[in-house]
This record gives structure tokens, C-alpha cells and sequence, in this order.
């Protein structure tokens, strides 16, 4: 368990906003995979998420950029998304927040975990279980009043 001054509110209102940027701080990565003069941090970061780094994975395919432009999009969204439930929603429905954020949280993860074994990158669930914890934080348990 926690601290309980770690459960409390205005902690998990604070932490909402980590959750927020953890989510998307990938979006303009991401995004930057669009165009090849740019691509270097996405590549990198692909290749390093699916370990070891060996410099196979390339930005070279034009299908390639668009599926990055759609994940730089929908992290950012998501991640704009999460920030706003911290600011408007959290104050009036703290439980279903971060209920909602927590379900937001797992289902990217067993998709993410489990595409990344079927397509061959087994490496990245563990950083998928860092991004998770990060995300999560203290978000496991309700918070105390």
C-alpha cells in the first residue's frame, strides 16, 4: 500500500496531470516520424522499444509515416484528454475519473502487450509495464477523503 497522504483528492487530481503528459509526450514524437527530415526520434524510439537496438527498425515507408501521424494524434488526444478530465471532470466525479482513466489505462496496455507479442516485439510489454506504472501511479486504489 500507499501513504495516505499519497490517496488523497487533490494527489491523484496532481497525478492525473503525469498521467496526462506520460500519454502524450508520445504524440509529438510520433508525430515527428511523419516526415523523413525529422523521423529520427520516432525511429529511435521504436527501435528502442523493440530491444535490442539495432537500427532494423526505418521510417522509410510511407505506410510507416502515416501510422505514425495516426499515434502521434490519438496519443495527443488521449493525452489532452486525460489533462482535461483532471481540470473539469475529476472536481465533480473523482471516483469515476480516475475509474475511467485506470480502464483507459489497461485496455492500451493488454492491446499494446499483446500486439507487440504478435507482431514480434515481446521487449516492449516491459516497457509497456514501466509506461503502465508510471501512468497509474497511486491510481490503483481509491482515493481516501
Amino acid at each position: 500500500m500507499i501513504p495516505q497522504q499519497y490517496r488523497t483528492h487533490q494527489f491523484y487530481r496532481f497525478w492525473l496531470k503525469i498521467s496526462a503528459f506520460t500519454i502524450w509526450s508520445f504524440g509529438p514524437v510520433f508525430f515527428l516520424g511523419t516526415m523523413i527530415a525529422t523521423a529520427e526520434p520516432a525511429r529511435l524510439t521504436l527501435d528502442l522499444l523493440s530491444w535490442p537496438i539495432d537500427g532494423a527498425t526505418t521510417y522509410a515507408s510511407p505506410d510507416t509515416r502515416f501510422l505514425s501521424a495516426l499515434t502521434g494524434g490519438f496519443l495527443m488526444g488521449w493525452g489532452i484528454t486525460v489533462w482535461a478530465l483532471s481540470k473539469w471532470v475529476y472536481p465533480k466525479a473523482p471516483e469515476e475519473t480516475r475509474k475511467v482513466v485506470l480502464l483507459g489505462l489497461l485496455t492500451w496496455f493488454v492491446f499494446d502487450s499483446t500486439g507487440s507479442v504478435t507482431s514480434g516485439n515481446a521487449s516492449n510489454v516491459l516497457f509497456n509495464v514501466l509506461v503502465l506504472l508510471l501512468a497509474v501511479g497511486p491510481m490503483w486504489w481509491k482515493a481516501e477523503a
